[in-house]
């Protein structure tokens, strides 16, 4: 009988991105960048800015990188390279206390001969190194102390090799001489080795043996000779910047002492050529480069060089999370590398960041343009709009008082009475007429509904409304530098975008016209004014904004005008006879006699006109509120937030006439 029951293990999930994470939140990326383009930047700007800066529960790459900062200060002031020195000393010092201890407890030991020892052993140099070398030739007579001094040779060996093969210290304590003879045999081959590839002689097969006989000491287990290559540069790099980051009598003392390595001066002849050969096949790696350590805690070679590679995998993660070169992108982040120096939650960050970056792109919010850019999709125009639409209602709604901002009835106020749905129809489905014809056909054809129930097209009705007349809307806004100037710009487009989603959505029927005037007044489709960028332009051309807005007016003869103007400007400039832009401050007589007079052509047109001023210059208010009065219109005096909902707020109150709406902000 088959065993029904597994064992199972479980653990840290290490297979990339967490399964069961929750999705990146695309709805703040995209109100982020939006508001940046909206600013001024492009959306690739603007994409890097929301990932620098990170949201409301994410890190950023800027966080990210003051940590790699901080992590780098950290080892600087923590550490300093004399630890190998310290460590000879102190075994050096034991050795010496005990020879001299020994002296006092040997009572046999000849009066002269122990004259002479003391002598010697007093008349040392200070240098550790020198006194180590001078030591070479004499005879312990404590056993202890031999031990001691056996035990500088010995560390000594072990440190040079884990400067070059990281573990080396730890794995060769308390060798024997056969361990040491392995190690030895190692060097030879691996320097074979390298010669053979430098000359292009070697094969798959060479590395393949050489890694079966010595591989268990390289635990980063190279794939080829390539890899082995990479990994042993990296290390030997590290330690000869540990070298130059010493001071020179550090480094005297180190070459001196690297002599009694093992007691063989055959190691440093391998590790010199292994040094050689590795900086020849890697010259791209930083052979010559030194850091300032001010720290109290000390070092030893191999730890030092392991510091020195920590430092250099933090430059590369600054520079990957600077995202400054050519074509850099999130994906470029070494995951491991971060997760070595700043942990698990780090990685999480910049994992999360990357997968925010892919899904933007991916997302149909961003896309390339013919020029090669990043631009805002429709898509994203729609869903931005439809926020911007959302937080007006919720203006509106605040300041009526009421709980609700329902901006339906595209189709008109409903009847009661509903009818078969057809083709273009825009009203909402009577759902129970709807159900209830499609039992009842279902029933005719001697089915029964109660098992399944489809609903035919010839089945649904629709609620019946009133008719409603269409509206042709022109949104006229004032880009002169004023009104980037005083931190209205965003809203500007913050209520140009509302509006032209509330009628690409909610009144389909009616068509919307997007003017800028600044020197000059010009048509606008919603991306492009999205992205418009604020310019140093001098003039408030109102005259030639109304030109364009009862031109479009005369397109739609059938369809009721509305007029909607946001200015914080009295008009400055005018359109004159052959084209030219005719511009004063202040406003001459003839740029208001024009203007005024292509008010009263709108007017005349029947337009619904309602001025939105933005600013308490009295020249403004006075001029403002003298156009208002005499289209028979409105002026509204919001602060820049509340324009969007101010000019929402407007334009449903000319749609509807209905009471809720009427409401003075001014």
């Amino acid at each position: 009988m088959r065993n029904r029951h597994r064992s199972s293990r479980y653990g840290r999930y290490s297979g990339g991105p967490d399964p069961l994470a929750p999705p990146v939140d695309l709805a703040e990326a995209l109100d982020a960048v939006a508001e940046d383009v909206m600013s001024g930047y492009s959306p690739e700007q603007a994409m890097r800015e929301f990932l620098r800066r990170g949201g409301r529960n994410q890190r950023g790459l800027d966080d990210l990188a003051r940590k790699v900062q901080q992590r780098r200060r950290d080892l600087l002031s923590k550490h300093r390279l004399d630890g190998t020195i310290q460590e000879v000393k102190e075994l050096l010092e034991k050795a010496l206390r005990e020879e001299r201890n020994q002296f006092l407890r040997d009572a046999r030991m000849d009066p002269m001969d122990r004259q002479f020892r003391e002598m010697q052993l007093d008349s040392l140099p200070s240098s550790p190194a020198a006194a180590v070398t001078e030591l070479a030739d004499y005879d312990w007579q404590s056993d202890t102390a031999r031990q001691h001094y056996e035990q500088i040779k010995d560390l000594l060996g072990r440190e040079l090799l884990d400067q070059r093969f990281a573990g080396m210290k730890q794995a060769l304590e308390n060798a024997t001489d056969e361990d040491r003879q392995a190690v030895a045999e190692m060097l030879g081959d691996l320097n074979d080795l390298l010669d053979k590839h430098a000359r292009g002689e070697d094969t798959p097969e060479d590395f393949d043996e050489f890694m079966a006989k010595h591989g268990d000491q390289f635990p980063e287990n190279p794939q080829d000779v390539d890899e082995l290559i990479d990994a042993l540069a990296q290390r030997s790099a590290a330690a000869q910047r540990m070298m130059r980051s010493m001071t020179q009598e550090q480094r005297d003392e180190l070459m001196a002492l690297s002599a009694q390595a093992f007691g063989s001066p055959e190691l440093m002849s391998q590790l010199d050529r292994l040094d050689s050969s590795l900086q020849a096949l890697r010259p791209g790696e930083d052979w010559t480069g030194s850091e300032q350590f001010d720290g109290d805690q000390g070092l030893g070679l191999g730890d030092g060089t392991g510091v020195l590679q920590d430092l250099a995998d933090l430059d590369s993660l600054a520079e990957q999370l600077s995202q400054s070169y050519s074509g850099s992108t999130l994906s470029d982040l070494d995951i491991e590398a971060l997760t070595r120096q700043l942990g698990d939650d780090a990685a999480v960050s910049a994992r999360t960041l990357a997968e925010l970056e892919k899904a933007m792109q991916n997302s149909g919010y961003l896309r390339r343009g013919t020029d090669g850019d990043l631009k805002l999709s429709p898509r994203a125009m729609r869903k931005l709009g439809q926020s911007l639409l959302r937080d007006a209602a919720g203006r509106i709604s605040g300041r009526q008082g009421r709980r609700d901002t329902r901006l339906a009835g595209a189709a008109g106020e409903q009847t009661g009475s509903s009818r078969a749905w057809e083709f273009g129809d825009m009203e909402p489905w009577d759902v129970t007429r709807t159900v209830t014809n499609a039992i009842g056909r279902t029933a005719a054809a001697g089915q029964d509904p109660m098992k399944e129930l489809r609903i035919d097209v010839e089945d649904i009705e629709v609620r019946e409304t009133e008719a409603r007349t269409q509206a042709a809307v022109v949104l006229l806004v004032d880009t002169s530098f004023s009104m980037a100037l005083n931190g209205r710009w965003v809203p500007m487009k913050r209520t140009a975008l509302a509006l032209h989603h509330l009628l690409s959505t909610r009144f389909r029927g009616d068509r919307l016209e997007l003017i800028t005037f600044g020197r000059y007044a010009q048509r606008m489709g919603i991306g492009e004014l999205t992205s418009l960028p604020a310019w140093h332009e001098q003039g408030t051309n109102l005259h030639h904004g109304l030109l364009l807005a009862g031109r479009f007016f005369r397109q739609h003869p059938n369809m009721q005008p509305v007029l909607l103007v946001v200015t914080d400007g009295e008009p400055t400039a005018h359109l004159m006879t052959h084209g030219k832009a005719w511009f004063s401050y202040p406003p001459d007589r003839e740029t208001l006699v024009n203007t005024v007079s292509e008010l009263d052509k709108v007017t005349r047109q029947g337009a619904e006109v309602t001025f939105f001023r933005l600013g308490d210059d009295p020249g403004l208010v006075r001029f403002v509120q003298a156009m208002a009065q005499r289209a028979g219109g409105r002026m509204v005096a919001p602060d820049p937030e509340d324009l969007g909902a101010a000019v929402v707020g407007e334009f449903l109150r000319n749609r509807y006439s209905d009471p809720v709406w009427d409401v003075d902000w001014d």
